[in-house]
């Protein structure tokens, strides 16, 4: 049996529902006469409530209940929503504060949800909450991203949450006084908004002894423990759904006040109650993602050898930290710290500060993102500060091939990697050498072009273990029941495919079952590229215990003994015996044999280490020094993704990454006035990026296979998002150097290029 797969480039089997109008979304699948749900946001950043009065809108038409803070405390739900915290570099922990279901006393954002209004209709619902008397007393509002001002919570007098160091500060300090280079580079990594297609939404429904809960998450399980939590249940009275999502990216994956007050209204009422967030809700009240500054220095040798590299990170959580807030920026932050490079020491200090803004937590990546952005834009300015090449100065800093498994400053073990090999193959089918001629093109066209290299490297994370159950089924096929979720990454195409090549059933013949707590009872759902690694390494653990099972009773109807059976991925054989049986006739001999203990096959399984997926992005720009506009003209990647199941999802992945990237790049930012209002709460004013933004992506791999799994793979969900970052910024570095602009920041906007240009021309004159 191969352990790891056919390797085939086969297309997604969903996709004919999804472009058919057939998908079956979480706003699809609500009962039908399910009441409406209607969230009361709060118009102000920062003030305390001096009156809510909810009784007229009580008494509106349609309305079944509005529900505040006080009444579900008088309901005994437990309004606190769950946070991690992370240790402070003085061996405290970080603050503390309580998010409430609904706001408490006091509002600390735009857009915190007060009330929530269930009626029959969502027209009712507003026009209710139209009538909801809201006063307060406005409070100071504190915006600025560092220490002091007015407090936002007493737990954090100094607004500051958190105060995160990792590494030799000492250590670190002495390499830095014995450097011949002090390269330092602040950096800014903008606040993004995820913008799914699918807003967040959800339905609940109470049938008197249990909750049902359908949610466009990311899993099933952690919903299921918060809803528990919140509402005093037993996790078996409980039934957390997941339908089809349309994207996540790190956002969908956290508990929202949304569903523990939507199951709650569905139990007090006895009816099923939907709720699902408007775009401009979705800007206002959906965890937002990067929003940090940094200062990175490095030191050098005099023959340009990287000795120590120090970081001290600022980043925004917004007005709370519940979930892994807290984690995405320090723990998460250091997996991949110092890249890919040997680096001697390090060190890094991370302070997280709250602001009267929505929440900051992951976006597609979960702090690798933040880290290679910083360790690559670092490592480009150290070139031009050293003159030395870019792609020079990362080769004779990579760690050498023959270094690994190579332990990191930090702790992390890298299992395997070839970076000189990758970026070979990088520079060929980024036309290195052309560049020259294509720049000198632009530059006869008026326009400035620059070049921008990333080297990236990630560490799946989340829950390492996995389950997974395998039914075969009377119908002649298979089920398969995955603790996974997709949430557009194609799931159903590529567990069925992996199962069928290791097994022989045909792969339109396997269903693939996900997001149900019921069917399947644990699970670590999608989240930092480890959904494919995990699924597929306990897939392989059920195989082979049916491969096992089903030799045995094999040997009984072959006349052979257990370890005379063999099976080739498709067939059952053993020497003398002319029976062949597949594995579907071999489950159907034993249903009819009655031996049903054959028919199910449960596995859980844990990797044993994380793996690495590293490679280079290439990326040209081209900019007109007249108007500032900023185009990506070339892009292409190298991957090291290790074995693939399906090349061709792998690309997708890559593709979508690279426009979220690049959108994070040229288009997006999020901006707040002084009173903490959001100026960005449409597509009028977000710029997501467009088609013509994005340029056609080279995508190629050059494979290392993971020692850390049996397959050898090292996921790729994230990895075009973390590389992309860098690559752009360092090409827009790359074109507006020799105007001498020493400092550029994402976006790239026209308005923001243009002025650059125009402060650097102003100053020469």
């Amino acid at each position: 049996m191969e352990k790891f797969g056919k390797s085939q480039s086969v297309k997604r089997v969903e996709d004919v529902r999804f472009l058919t109008g057939q998908g079956r979304y979480v706003d699809d699948v609500a009962p039908d006469g399910a009441l409406r749900a209607y969230v009361f946001r709060s118009p102000v950043a920062h003030a305390a409530i001096t009156t809510l009065d909810v009784s007229d809108a009580r008494e509106a038409e349609g309305v079944h209940l509005v529900l505040t803070a006080d009444d579900l405390l008088a309901a005994d739900v437990n309004v606190a929503m769950a946070g991690t915290l992370v240790t402070n570099r003085d061996g405290t922990k970080g603050a503390a504060p309580e998010r409430p279901l609904l706001a408490r006393g006091r509002v600390r954002f735009v857009g915190e949800p007060v009330a929530m209004v269930v009626a029959e209709t969502l027209q009712q619902a507003r026009d209710a909450a139209e009538l909801i008397e809201f006063d307060y007393d406005e409070l100071p509002v504190h915006m600025e991203v560092a220490a002091g001002g007015a407090a936002i919570h007493p737990e954090a007098p100094d607004n500051r949450a958190f105060d995160w160091g990792l590494g030799d500060e000492a250590e670190t300090e002495a390499a830095f006084a014995a450097a011949a280079h002090h390269i330092v580079l602040d950096v800014e990594d903008n606040r993004v908004i995820a913008n799914s297609m699918e807003p967040r939404g959800c339905f609940a429904d109470w049938d008197g002894e249990r909750l049902h809960l359908a949610v466009n998450g990311q899993g099933v399980w952690g919903f299921k423990s918060a809803v528990s939590a919140a509402l005093g249940l037993e996790p078996e009275a409980v039934h957390v759904t997941n339908p089809d999502v349309g994207g996540g990216f790190g956002m969908k994956a956290f508990n929202y006040p949304e569903y523990a007050v939507v199951s709650h209204a569905a139990r007090a009422l006895g009816k099923p109650v939907r709720w699902m967030s408007d775009r401009s809700e979705a800007m206002l009240s959906d965890n937002a993602g990067r929003d940090l500054t940094t200062r990175a220095e490095l030191a050098f040798d005099a023959d340009h050898r990287l000795l120590a590299y120090r970081v001290h990170s600022v980043c925004n959580l917004g007005a709370y930290n519940s979930g892994f807030a807290q984690a995405i920026q320090t723990e998460l932050f250091s997996k991949v710290l110092t890249g890919v490079y040997d680096v001697q020491t390090a060190y890094m200090r991370c302070e997280g500060i709250y602001t009267n803004t929505t929440q900051v937590d992951a976006y597609r990546g979960a702090g690798r993102p933040e880290a290679i952005y910083v360790i690559e834009r670092v490592m480009d300015r150290a070139a031009r500060d050293m003159g030395i090449d870019p792609w020079d100065l990362r080769r004779k800093n990579f760690i050498p091939a023959a270094h690994f498994p190579y332990k990191t400053v930090v702790g992390e073990t890298y299992d395997v990697g070839d970076f000189n090999r990758v970026l070979d193959h990088a520079a060929q089918a980024a036309d290195n050498a052309g560049y020259a001629a294509r720049k000198a093109a632009s530059e006869a066209a008026g326009k400035l072009r620059g070049q921008g290299l990333c080297y990236y490297i990630e560490s799946i994370l989340g829950n390492p273990s996995e389950d997974v159950r395998v039914e075969f089924t009377e119908e002649g096929g298979a089920k398969i029941y995955v603790g996974t979720q997709s949430n557009g990454q194609g799931h159903e195409t590529v567990f069925a495919q992996f199962l069928a090549d290791q097994t022989g059933i045909p792969a339109d013949r396997i269903e693939v079952v996900q997001g149900d707590s019921d069917l399947i009872p644990s699970g670590g759902g999608t989240g930092g590229s480890r959904s494919v690694t995990v699924q597929t390494n306990v897939t392989l653990v059920a195989v082979a215990d049916m491969v096992k099972g089903f030799s045995e009773f094999l040997a009984g109807e072959m006349g052979v003994d257990a370890d005379a059976v063999s099976f080739d991925d498709e067939t059952f054989r053993a020497e003398g015996s002319n029976v062949t049986p597949t594995m579907l006739e071999a489950a159907e001999m034993a249903r009819k044999a009655g031996r049903e203990d054959l028919l199910t096959w449960k596995a859980r399984s844990q990797l044993e280490a994380r793996s690495f997926p590293n490679g280079a992005h290439v990326a040209e720009v081209e900019i007109d020094p007249e108007t500032g506009r900023t185009v990506v003209d070339r892009y292409s990647v190298v991957d090291d993704f290790g074995n693939l199941i399906n090349p061709m999802l792998a690309e997708g992945q890559v593709h979508g990454g690279v426009a979220q990237g690049i959108g994070q790049a040229v288009t997006e930012r999020v901006v707040y006035d002084d009173e903490g209002q959001l100026l960005t709460a449409s597509f009028m004013d977000y710029a997501m990026p467009r088609a013509d933004d994005v340029p056609m992506i080279g995508f190629a791999t050059e494979p290392v296979p993971s020692t850390a799994n049996a397959m050898g793979m090292k996921g790729c969900g994230e990895a075009g998002t973390v590389g992309a970052l860098a690559a752009v910024a360092n090409a827009v570095q790359d074109a507006l150097w020799d105007r001498g602009v020493r400092q550029v920041d994402m976006p790239f906007t026209p308005q923001r290029v243009w002025s650059l240009l125009r402060d650097d021309r102003i100053a020469a004159e």
